[in-house]
């Protein structure tokens, strides 16, 4: 199985899908799937760009609006987790991951799916320390200047669900680095060519720290970052004699960049789908009731789940059922360049493949705002504090790339 992986998509799929097809012809192969480490920004509409958190002179509508509408179709089988620049409203649709588009899959804010026999998991956008261990999904649509940069930080509970799997992962995709990684490649390249990472290498705060939480965990084969528009390759020996774990970020679509990698990886002979995986799934059920909706943490008890009779119960559901994803549904009216309009702000839509999933799951909906504080006799820690920590722009590369964006 040939697997195509890209940096940040900032919008561009005509391009990145482009750079595929030639390279296809030119080197006379067949790619399986394309595998996106963030900064999807799958925008419908002018409305999507409302809940965008990305400074006015940057906001385009980008080319996914294309794909949502069926105006085109994705050549290759699409695989994407969420960055730090996305249409957060959109993506809380599928919080629990599902088709963004035909042929395009949102991953979820953390999840894993089974590509043909190949699993691939993942974990949605940056870490921020405030926000990770205060408790989860505090914020309503429309989002304010503070919900719009905290919705898409790393939560404890996503990652605690990801601490749960315990069969192999062949591929794991993150948009930030684990921290400590540049240990394992060459860090002075790395500042030579961005030297405003020098001090946060040396300090060793370079990147997430769930993140390197879950490289321990998980010891995939295949760890895939972006965020910071550089390409940076690492080998992570986990212990001796134990896994290895080839790392790669990669850089954002632009000419001359190192944006796209192709891999090899052994697998079943095709055709190739994309199917929900069981663990997770059981992973999911088991946690769904702990869903954190408040600014305050979960309980300090939470640890260590048993998932055994969940894992059956979904084997069970799956058998009857079949383990394809539910199908697309358009919740909104693409964009038309030829009439385009001012949208309403935007407001929570239920997403019919969530529903879905959570009916084939016996769980209860728990993303809508009118849902928010209805558990928090079940979240009995404080959160550290309710302030925003965004003082600088999120994004990294922001900075040095403003000439080209």
């Amino acid at each position: 199985m040939k697997i195509a992986v890209e940096g940040c998509m900032h919008g561009e799929l005509d391009k990145v899908y482009a750079t595929l097809k030639r390279l296809e012809e030119v080197e006379n192969t067949k790619i399986d799937l394309l595998l996106c480490c963030g900064d999807f920004q799958a925008v419908r509409n002018e409305t999507d760009l409302q809940s965008l958190n990305v400074k006015p002179k940057y906001r385009e509508m980008g080319t996914f609006w294309k794909y949502y509408s069926g105006q085109e179709k994705a050549p290759y089988p699409t695989i994407f987790i969420g960055g730090n620049h996305e249409a957060s409203n959109y993506l809380w649709e599928l919080y629990y991951g599902g088709w963004a588009a035909p042929n395009i899959y949102f991953l979820g804010f953390s999840g894993v799916v089974k590509f043909g026999n190949i699993r691939i998991g993942g974990l949605s956008g940056i870490y921020k320390p405030a926000h990770y261990l205060a408790g989860s999904y505090f914020e309503k649509l429309p989002y304010n200047e503070s919900d719009i940069r905290s919705i898409y930080h790393v939560r404890y509970y996503d990652v605690l669900k990801l601490m749960h799997v315990e069969e192999p992962i062949d591929i794991f995709l993150s948009h930030d680095w684990p921290v400590g990684i540049t240990d394992y490649g060459n860090w002075q390249r790395l500042i030579k060519a961005k030297p405003f990472f020098k001090e946060e290498v040396e300090s060793k705060t370079l990147g997430s720290k769930p993140a390197a939480l879950l490289l321990d965990k998980l010891r995939p084969p295949y760890w895939f970052s972006a965020h910071l528009h550089c390409k940076f390759p690492a080998i992570i020996q986990h212990g001796e004699g134990g896994p290895v774990t080839k790392f790669l970020a990669l850089d954002k679509c632009l000419p001359n960049r190192g944006f796209l990698q192709v891999i090899e990886i052994e697998s079943d002979p095709g055709p190739y789908e994309i199917t929900y995986d069981e663990e997770w799934l059981a992973i999911v059920r088991k946690f769904n009731g702990l869903f954190p909706l408040t600014r305050k943490g979960l309980p300090p008890w939470v640890d260590r789940l048993d998932i055994k009779e969940d894992r059956v119960w979904v084997k069970n559901r799956l058998d009857e059922r079949g383990r394809k994803p539910f199908d697309f549904v358009q919740t909104t009216q693409p964009f038309n360049p030829s009439q385009p309009i001012s949208n309403p702000p935007t407001m929570h839509c239920r997403n019919p493949q969530t529903e879905s999933l959570l009916l084939l799951l016996e769980q209860p909906y728990m993303l809508d705002s009118a849902n928010r504080g209805g558990i928090q006799a079940q979240n009995v820690n404080n959160a550290d504090n309710d302030e925003d920590d965004d003082a600088v722009d999120d994004d990294i590369g922001v900075a040095d790339d403003a000439d080209d964006e």
